[in-house]
């Protein structure tokens, strides 16, 4: 019996790669950018008063990505929030694999057009190393998130890690996989 393999990997290997090859002459299929991981977390900054708000963010950040999140703790105490070392005050998810390439398809295909006014994500949030950060308002954009369920409306983050050198070769890559990226330059015309 054939192993299922998620509908972006399979395109990825067949068409973005050959894409990627012509538009940066690369020598070989290894020099070609992959992305690595993707990094979804959810700040509760309120958690230090109400613990009930960060069963929820862990819940909800379960239920979008399928994986069990890690509760992040406070590095440094912070009087002026009432935050002392230690504290549980965010939950995020490290995806890898199939997982990975699941998320982004159903992210792009699902949850980004259910965005309010959407025209897409912008471009300019790439780190000069080849990382693509992009922040999500509202989580009930994602079909997981039954809206009658939640407690309050929040954000969340999303982090794209990827093998490429230069923020150009992510994006292209970016590109390739479906991200609905909208210049900075058209925007403003």
């Amino acid at each position: 019996m054939a192993q299922y393999e998620p509908r972006l990997k399979t395109r990825y290997k067949s068409e973005t790669i050959e894409q990627l090859i012509k538009q940066f002459s690369y020598g070989n299929r290894m020099q070609v950018p992959r992305l690595v991981k993707i990094t979804v977390n959810k700040g509760v900054g309120e958690a230090t008063q109400n613990q009930k708000l960060l069963d929820g963010a862990v819940d909800e950040l379960r239920r979008i990505t399928g994986q069990q999140p890690i509760v992040r703790r406070a590095r440094k105490s912070v009087s002026n929030f009432k935050l002392r070392e230690g504290m549980p005050i965010g939950a995020s998810v490290t995806l890898r694999g199939d997982r990975m390439w699941e998320f982004l398809d159903r992210l792009i295909t699902l949850a980004l057009p259910r965005v309010r006014d959407f025209r897409g994500v912008p471009d300019g949030s790439f780190d000069g190393r080849g990382n693509y950060s992009l922040g999500i308002k509202e989580q009930i954009i994602f079909p997981e998130i039954n809206v009658d369920q939640i407690e309050r409306i929040s954000g969340l983050g999303l982090t794209f890690v990827t093998s490429a050198s230069s923020d150009e070769e992510a994006f292209a890559l970016l590109g390739e996989l479906g991200m609905p990226f909208v210049r900075r330059q058209s925007a403003a015309a």
